[in-house]
């Protein structure tokens, strides 16, 4: 619950402040966590994370569904402001960090209480993206998924680590459906021509062009909704994008 004399709320704002909810900047996701995954996309539970648009009875079936997805949401900056961008679609932040988790759910929960009617299509979800991804979608169900400053692993031993290579790329095209886009920026110049080669090298996507990218809205966010790009941006810092849409696979 919100409580005004919760010193974790701002008496100004209202929202949670980030900094009782600071955590170590990533985390091994090759590493067990325990934490419920639902067994099957059909058994999320979406009365829990969007409950003014489900009943407990809604779990599955054929409503309305998830279909965007921030993976990696950090502090959900990315997510609040997509939120207003698509009022009209649900979508969610998976993150592996707990503390940050509770402060991407609290901070939610407070702009539905400051603004009536509003951020009802957002929530989060503390899971491990590289090993559930499966268990949250089925097949063609996302349109948008973000992968914004992720994890660099800079020494080669720990390049599996990365969310972003060419076995988890055959899990994001099975759960997007053609036509939907995979967005994906980084400060480190290595990591971002790795996430663009495996792009490049994978039959089931090819890269947004120029034009569409100036005329994406989303895009312009890519840098700017985040902590970790407008941070980039105070130091002045460059940033490298690879923005690639799923296709049907040449026969």
């Amino acid at each position: 619950m919100l409580e005004e004399g919760n010193s974790k709320i701002s008496k100004s704002t209202h929202l949670p402040r980030k900094r009782f909810y600071r955590a170590r900047a990533h985390s091994n996701p090759l590493s067990d966590s325990h934490f419920p995954v639902p067994v099957s996309p059909s058994h999320v539970d979406y009365s829990v994370h969007v409950p003014q648009l489900f009943s407990s009875a809604d779990e599955g079936g054929d409503s309305k569904k998830i279909e965007f997805a921030d993976v990696g949401c950090g502090f959900g900056g990315l997510l609040i402001s997509l939120s207003t961008l698509f009022p009209e679609t649900l979508m969610i932040g998976m993150e592996i960090r707990d503390k940050v988790t509770e402060y991407v759910k609290e901070r939610i929960l407070a702009l539905r209480v400051a603004n009536p009617g509003q951020y009802q299509n957002v929530s989060v979800v503390r899971t491990n993206s590289m090993k559930y991804i499966p268990n949250y979608f089925g097949k063609g169900q996302l349109s948008k998924m973000f992968f914004l400053f992720p994890d660099p692993h800079f020494k080669e031993k720990n390049h599996r680590r990365r969310v972003i290579s060419t076995h988890l790329l055959d899990e994001y095209a099975y759960v997007l459906g053609i036509g939907g886009i995979i967005y994906t920026i980084t400060d480190v110049e290595e990591l971002g021509d790795w996430m663009k080669d495996c792009l490049e090298g994978h039959p089931m996507f090819e890269a947004i062009t120029e034009a569409e990218l100036e005329g994406d809205p989303v895009v312009k966010l890519l840098s700017s909704a985040t902590e970790e790009g407008q941070k980039v941006a105070r130091n002045g810092g460059q940033t490298f994008q690879a923005v690639y849409r799923r296709i049907a696979p040449s026969l």
